[in-house]
């Protein structure tokens, strides 16, 4: 059974959680979630975003999403100043997507949730600061922390997880019965979580062999960013585990990083206490009082793929 759609129209004055997501398919699992949909407000006619209305729980929801094709903080930064100005009842923010994950803690699957460690934020923007002497770099500037009414809510929500454990494969079960159409697309069954060692890159051709008359141009694109031709003793071995939920701190950044020494150089300028990077959020921060919630899709590094 899908999202009941409620007929009669809420005002803009009525919504007080806001939902920004970076990616179609965010938006996607941000409307699946919804309890029930409501029908669609007028905005200014300068309000470029266009939003998804509706509820879960006793709490009213505006949902929208980055311009199709635009990424990075700016663009956030854009979608959540307009939808505070169009919806000025909003109190506190999502931003809920995929991330790459830092190993060996976090793992494909896992969740990251944005929260203060030591003397950072719940989010760091890696990327901005000065360029110094001998091509080292400085990292200025500081966002702000997460509302103290969301930190309260996270942290009954973690005793919760460690008391109870995590809703979330409930949560996947009821959307494969109520959205049948995204299982094949969304939860497929027969994705790996693979970790190569740092040190090794990505390959996206078989080594070439002089006596093979194969024709090496018959590799698609698909095939060049899988890791069908990665070499597997290079592959980490880790012991089975369920998907965890885990709250610290993430980093954002204009750029993606597919690189595993410079995600392990910035884990370690920040402590080691980094658990996620993506693209989005610092742009957020200062302006629009939210968490971070991110599902990691990858490693954040040359084997990165759209699977």
């Amino acid at each position: 059974m899908t999202a009941q759609m409620d007929t009669e129209p809420r005002t803009h004055k009525e919504y007080a959680v806001g939902w920004v997501c970076a990616l179609p398919k965010e938006q996607t699992a941000a409307t699946a979630m919804l309890d029930r949909r409501h029908v669609g407000l007028p905005k200014p006619p300068n309000d470029p975003n266009t939003y998804t209305l509706g509820s879960v729980g006793n709490h009213n929801v505006v949902i929208a999403c980055l311009p199709k094709g635009q990424f990075g903080n700016n663009s956030a930064a854009n979608v959540a100043a307009w939808m505070i100005s169009t919806f000025p009842s909003i109190k506190f923010g999502l931003m809920v997507g995929i991330g790459g994950g830092i190993p060996p803690k976090v793992r494909l699957g896992d969740v990251v949730v944005s929260t203060p460690v030591g003397q950072f934020p719940g989010v760091v923007q890696w990327d901005f600061g000065k360029a110094k002497e001998g091509g080292s770099f400085e990292r200025t500037g500081s966002l702000n922390n997460p509302p103290t009414s969301l930190l309260t809510a996270l942290t009954a929500l973690e005793t919760e997880h460690d008391l109870v454990g995590s809703k979330i494969p409930e949560y996947l079960k009821e959307l494969r019965e109520r959205w049948p159409r995204l299982v094949p697309k969304y939860l497929p069954s027969d994705l790996q979580d693979i970790l190569f060692k740092a040190d090794y890159g990505h390959a996206s051709r078989r080594p070439l062999d002089l006596d093979d008359t194969s024709n090496v141009d018959d590799v698609d694109e698909d095939e060049e960013e899988s890791c069908r031709f990665c070499d597997k003793t290079q592959i980490v071995r880790k012991k089975p585990r369920d998907m965890s939920v885990y709250f610290g701190l993430i980093a954002s950044g204009n750029q993606v990083i597919k690189d595993a020494a410079l995600r392990n150089k910035l884990n370690k300028d920040l402590s080691s206490h980094l658990l996620c990077i993506e693209m989005e959020a610092a742009g957020l921060m200062n302006n629009f009082p939210c968490i971070i919630i991110r599902g990691i899709c990858d490693y954040t590094d040359s084997h990165k793929n759209k699977d």
